[in-house]
């Protein structure tokens, strides 16, 4: 159900058609939504009429209940009664008529502070309808109509009125069927749903509450005890590939230049990782498998691989290991330069520049510079110099994507150890 309770009287003093209907009577004889109208006088202890109740049904079948109190005494003549009324209201409408200054100043001053008083929800809302058309049309200075002008309520003391309840505020100014029915009786029922729907979602929380009452509860477990916070470490992914480079652990590759005199050793899993020429080179992919003649070219003119039967068997007694690939490189300058381009390509194979200053420095010579940094490009298949950081490191992800240590994962390709699991 709906209760409204309006207050106050939309005729003022002097008006001559006392027989006029109220703007609650209007609305409920108008609206295509109320049924079922039914109304009776009620009077209070002392034997004085006090407010018309009317009882109906709108939407269908929800139960709608009014009472319209035109006499403002009603907190004097009868305070349970009037307290009762504004504590049960879903909705308050207020009504004057603003050419009774009189009757709107003492609202304001004496029984808007009992109404706050008296409603008990915050929440409830307020609609303040200024009621009429004020007297104020003709621009005459004689002194009667000079005292009518003064008689009327303006739009600003309603507006303010309404900011201190927190209230809707609706200016009326005939009680025909389109400000009764359109714009008064728009607001009121925009009130109405907003009320059903909050009675309808706190029936279902009280629902819920009382079958949550009825239900079996579970054990009551002891907390356990608090867990230490988990700080996950910094990687230290480029570090420890450094690390492998530097101390050649499980180093699986050779590089010799062509007179034998140094070695470099790296691992063949990182090689492959980033260039499909060392694919080629340690038989990971065939010629037939890569499209790009040059990078087939550059691997046989660039480097060579020692058959195994070249090598020294092992001592008698001791039991044969895999010794690492055994590489030739045929480019001497090449060769002087592979620990930088080793560290280039064990860093991620994206610090290009650091890369052009370091081969600058060993070869101090600019064609050989230029001959070895073509070489790398035609490797690593690179496009060439990167300018920002923001190019090295989309061309970092891009690349690493692309050819990764991820593509050698769970494969028997170049593996070095295998587990099996049991069952």
């Amino acid at each position: 159900s709906v209760n409204i309770v309006a207050f106050g009287n939309e005729r003022d003093s002097f008006s001559e058609d006392s027989q006029e209907p109220s703007l609650i009577w209007s609305y409920l004889r108008r609206s295509a939504l109320i049924s079922r109208i039914d109304s009776s006088l009620s009077a209070s202890h002392v034997g004085t009429p006090v407010f018309a109740e009317y009882q109906a049904c709108v939407f269908g079948n929800v139960r709608l209940v009014v009472h319209d109190c035109h006499i403002w005494d009603i907190f004097d003549s009868d305070w349970y009664t009037s307290r009762s009324l504004v504590g049960g209201a879903d909705i308050i409408v207020i009504k004057y008529s603003v050419n009774d200054k009189t009757s709107f100043q003492e609202l304001k001053d004496g029984y808007v502070p009992m109404i706050k008083q008296a409603s008990n929800h915050c929440s409830v809302p307020v609609i303040i309808s200024a009621i009429g058309a004020r007297k104020t049309g003709v621009s005459c200075t004689c002194p009667l109509c000079t005292s009518d002008r003064r008689s009327c309520v303006t739009t600003s003391e309603g507006v303010q009125l309404a900011k201190e309840l927190g209230a809707t505020y609706l200016e009326l100014h005939a009680l025909n069927d389109f400000y009764v029915q359109k714009y008064f009786g728009g607001v009121l029922e925009y009130f109405m749903i907003q009320t059903l729907n909050q009675k309808s979602s706190e029936k279902m929380k009280k629902r819920k509450k009382t079958q949550k009452c009825h239900r079996v509860q579970p054990p009551q477990l002891e907390q356990p005890e608090k867990m230490p916070i988990l700080k996950g470490e910094a990687s230290h992914y480029d570090a420890d590939l450094h690390n492998l480079l530097c101390c050649c652990q499980c180093a699986d590759v050779a590089f010799y230049p062509e007179d034998l005199s140094t070695v470099v050793e790296a691992h063949k899993v990182i090689l492959c990782s980033v260039s499909p020429l060392f694919m080629l080179l340690f038989e990971v992919k065939t010629p037939d498998d890569i499209r790009d003649a040059s990078i087939v070219q550059t691997a046989r003119s660039l480097f060579a691989v020692e058959p195994e039967d070249a090598l020294p068997p092992a001592p008698r007694g001791i039991p044969p290991c895999v010794p690492p690939v055994r590489v030739v490189v045929k480019d001497s300058v090449f060769c002087s330069c592979l620990p930088d381009i080793l560290r280039f390509i064990y860093s991620g194979a994206f610090q290009w520049e650091q890369l052009e200053e370091d081969i600058k420095k060993k070869l101090k010579d600019p064609e050989k510079t230029e001959h070895v940094l073509e070489k790398v490009k035609c490797i690593l298949k690179t496009p060439g110099k990167l300018n920002t950081v923001k190019d090295c490191r989309s061309h970092q992800i891009k690349h690493l994507y692309n050819t990764s240590l991820r593509l050698f994962f769970n494969t028997p390709v170049l593996a070095d150890v295998i587990f099996k699991i049991q069952g």
